[in-house]
C-alpha cells in the first residue's frame, strides 16, 4: 500500500513541502493448491428476501442486462432506448417534458440527452420566443438507432411475456400503481 503524499507547514516561514511517498514491495500471496476450485457460499440475504422494491432491481438490472447484451452496443441502455422513442413520438418535446415522460430527474436527464446528442442521435435546438428552453428531434442517425432497437426491445419483451404469462396486465398495473403512489 503506498503512503499518502502529506504536505507539512513550516511554522517559521509557511512554506509547504510535499513528504516523500514511500513504496512498498507488493507481497505474492502464495496459493497452497493452485488446481483446486475455492467454494464461494451464497449470501444470505435476510431481510431484503422480503422487500419488493430490492426485487424489482435485481429485475431491472437482469432486465437492462439482457436488452443490453441482445442490442450488441453496451453503449445504448433501455434509458436511453425510452429516450429516443418518446422523441420519436413527440418531436420537439422539451428535457423537461422528456425526463418527466420516461421518469428521470434534471439531473440524470441532462447526462443522458447530451450523451444522445454527442453520438448524433438527436438534434437539440432553441425554440422560437424562449432561447432558455431547447427543443429535442431525432436525427436520421437517431432514427435508424431506434428502429434497431426497437426490433431488440419486441424480442425482449416477448421473452418477459413469457416469464410473466397471462398476467401481463395485472403485472403493468400494479408496476404503474407502484411508480404513482411512489412519486
Amino acid at each position: 500500500m503506498k503512503e499518502p503524499i502529506v504536505a507539512r507547514t513550516s511554522a517559521k516561514n509557511k512554506r509547504v513541502s510535499a513528504a516523500v511517498r514511500v513504496k512498498r514491495p507488493r507481497r505474492k500471496l502464495k496459493d497452497a493448491s493452485a488446481d483446486m476450485p475455492i467454494p464461494i457460499p451464497e449470501a444470505v440475504l435476510g431481510g431484503l428476501d422480503h422487500y419488493i422494491g430490492f426485487h424489482l432491481r435485481i429485475a431491472q438490472d437482469a432486465s437492462f442486462r439482457a436488452f443490453a447484451r441482445n442490442t450488441g452496443r453496451k453503449d445504448m441502455k433501455p434509458g436511453h432506448f425510452a429516450a429516443l422513442a418518446v422523441i420519436d413520438r413527440n418531436p420537439g418535446i422539451s428535457q423537461g417534458a422528456l425526463g418527466r415522460a420516461i421518469g428521470r430527474d434534471k439531473s440524470t436527464i441532462t447526462p443522458l440527452v447530451q450523451f444522445l446528442h454527442e453520438n448524433g442521435l438527436i438534434d437539440r435546438r432553441t425554440r422560437t420566443g424562449d432561447r432558455r428552453s431547447i427543443s429535442l428531434l431525432l436525427t436520421p442517425a437517431g432514427k435508424t438507432v431506434l428502429a434497431r432497437l426497437v426490433r431488440h426491445a419486441r424480442e425482449h419483451d416477448r421473452k418477459l411475456d413469457a416469464i410473466v404469462g397471462s398476467g401481463k396486465t395485472e403485472f403493468i398495473a400494479l408496476l404503474k400503481k407502484i411508480a404513482d403512489q411512489l412519486t
